[in-house]
């Protein structure tokens, strides 16, 4: 018994988190203004529509929300979607689903720490950007290591921040369009400033979901969380609506400031990139434009404190099934410093090597997706599996437990296809080492 204990405090993680703390990662890993960088483009795919795309992506991902919010309460685990597929669907596809994941939770931060990088080096240009980024990688592994509750509150004020910023554009924006008009249709956001096409504001939707990797995340800290998982559920549901009225929000209102039509956008995709910034410096004013830089800069930083946490509770709970090295299962008081520490050396070789080479970003980005993408579907399955396959739970309810992670499961099914041809093949490679290491381990087991 005694050995059992002692085994048990160095896998067990310490509950400390509450409902607010929940809140902050996941606004944190989303970030509440993730449509700045993405903006031209949707504005462009959309013909305009871009306000409506953010609605229909809201809605899109309520499906994987909602479905993480079933599964949270009845598999409490860190592993999050690693444990929910292993639990519904069985050991084989439980690894699999965390090994997509993994790529999902190893890169994403690698983007962010990236995305930090390059706006320090703009504001400081005598320090290259590598050098920024890996400042912002070793200052975030430090809170991570001290502690989940500890990052929590630092993430606290860095959202804080990042929301005033926010809130800072809003007031800005509605005063600029009080006094001088806006320059489109007061409809055009929701409508499009030209033709209206269906087609293309799902197109735009395919692009749109991106901004909301990371409310997941969320679920991967049910064993730190005091209250019972019912409170992870309502964090994964409340943090996407508040993301979704965020993004809806800043996207509308500055499409109404936008000097150029969506026509003359998509004509220049250099224009793209910047054209939140090239917005706002021509209707507010350029003060507005740096703060906002200042302000995504941080925020990029902490939003990859929220991934690399993130990564290392799925790498501490598939080492505490013996699906990796066993060392990264153990914990030091409550945190799990071997994989929070190996997390943050894969993301620290991505996110140097990427950000001393001219294309680096270009490639972290085509990649991040198509992992998490994969885990979710199989999120979806593992709900049908627990709930109307195994019965686990009594008669199923057939809206909840089949409907909605079937439409959830062909709405990603549908992402992953309109995905890059670089992405698909970077998920289909990983998905085959993740098979051979299946098959290896499986091989092992047998006596």
């Amino acid at each position: 018994m005694a050995e059992e204990a002692q085994v048990a405090a160095h896998t067990g993680l310490r509950r400390t988190l509450g409902f607010r703390d929940l809140v902050v990662y996941g606004l944190l890993f989303i970030a509440p203004m993730a449509p700045v960088g993405v903006y031209g483009t949707l504005d462009a795919k959309s013909h305009g529509a871009v306000a409506l795309v953010y609605v229909v992506a809201t809605v899109a991902m309520a499906f994987t929300a909602f479905s993480y919010a079933q599964m949270v309460r009845v598999v409490p685990l860190a592993g999050s979607v690693f444990a929910y597929a292993r639990k519904a669907l069985g050991e084989g596809p439980g690894f699999i689903a965390g090994w997509m994941a993994m790529l999902d939770y190893l890169l994403i931060p690698a983007v962010a720490y990236l995305f930090s990088g390059i706006a320090m080096e703009a504001l400081v240009p005598e320090v290259d950007r590598w050098v920024w980024t890996a400042i912002a990688v070793v200052v975030t592994t430090l809170l991570n290591l001290w502690g989940v509750r500890a990052a929590a509150r630092v993430g606290f004020a860095v959202l804080a921040m990042e929301i005033v910023v926010l809130l800072v554009f809003v007031v800005s924006a509605v005063v600029v369009l009080v006094q001088d008009g806006a320059r489109r249709d007061w409809w055009s956001p929701l409508a499009g400033d030209g033709t209206f096409s269906t087609a293309a504001v799902v197109g735009a939707v395919s692009v749109a979901v991106l901004s909301y990797l990371g409310f997941d995340a969320i679920a991967s800290f049910a064993e730190e969380v005091t209250g019972g998982s019912e409170k992870v559920a309502r964090a994964v549901l409340f943090c996407l609506a508040l993301a979704g009225v965020l993004f809806v929000a800043q996207t509308y209102l500055v499409a109404l400031l936008e000097p150029l039509s969506s026509t003359e956008l998509a004509a220049d995709p250099v224009k793209q990139g910047s054209a939140f910034y090239d917005a706002v410096d021509a209707s507010v004013g350029t003060w507005l434009h740096d703060l906002v830089a200042v302000s995504k800069a941080i925020g990029a930083a902490f939003a990859a404190l929220a991934g690399q946490a993130a990564a290392g509770r799925l790498l501490f709970a598939m080492g505490r099934e013996r699906r990796l090295p066993r060392l990264l299962g153990r914990t030091d008081s409550g945190v799990p410093r071997v994989a929070l520490l190996l997390a943050a050396a894969v993301t620290m070789v991505a996110a140097v090597w990427a950000a001393r080479r001219d294309d680096g970003l270009d490639h972290l980005v085509s990649v991040v997706d198509v992992g998490a993408l994969t885990a979710f579907v199989l999120l979806h399955a593992s709900v049908v599996g627990w709930f109307a396959v195994r019965r686990m739970e009594g008669p199923p309810h057939w809206l909840r437990h089949v409907v909605m992670p079937v439409v959830g499961a062909a709405i990603l099914i549908a992402v992953i296809v309109e995905a890059s041809v670089t992405a698909q093949l970077v998920g289909v490679i990983w998905l085959g080492v993740g098979l051979v290491v299946l098959a290896v381990q499986g091989a092992a087991r047998v006596p």
